[in-house]
């Protein structure tokens, strides 16, 4: 039987992939949570928005803006009466231990006093 010859770098692919993975999650986790930090500064540039057309014809800036919100985020919103109406939201966490914070958002369907 003919000796068995090796290469040296047999094997070093599955190495570097195993050691690759956990990067490659955390890129993953990280354009997720950035994302929903998206998500949520649209969302409250939205319920902003719906809370100043509310306004403007006379209804409840703030219930409409509220009700503009997607369940998750509506909880802990803080919403101001306007002009401009001003949406808070807590962006949700993917990753524990990650600090919370805040993204917010106004809107005024008054006309700017720049002239």
């Amino acid at each position: 039987m003919p000796p068995v010859h090796r290469r040296p770098d047999a094997g070093q692919a599955s190495v570097e992939l195993i050691a690759v993975i956990p990067a490659l999650l955390l890129c993953v986790l990280i354009a997720a949570q950035l994302g929903l930090a998206g998500e949520a500064l649209w969302s409250a540039g939205a319920a902003a928005r719906a809370g100043a057309r509310a306004e403007h014809v006379g209804d409840d800036g703030v219930a409409a803006a509220k009700r503009a919100l997607p369940g998750a985020l509506r909880d802990g919103a803080r919403v101001s009466a306007g002009p401009p109406v001003s949406v808070r939201v807590r962006v949700p966490s993917l990753i524990p231990g990650l600090p919370r914070f805040d993204v917010d958002a106004a809107t005024s369907l008054e006309p700017d006093a720049k002239g």
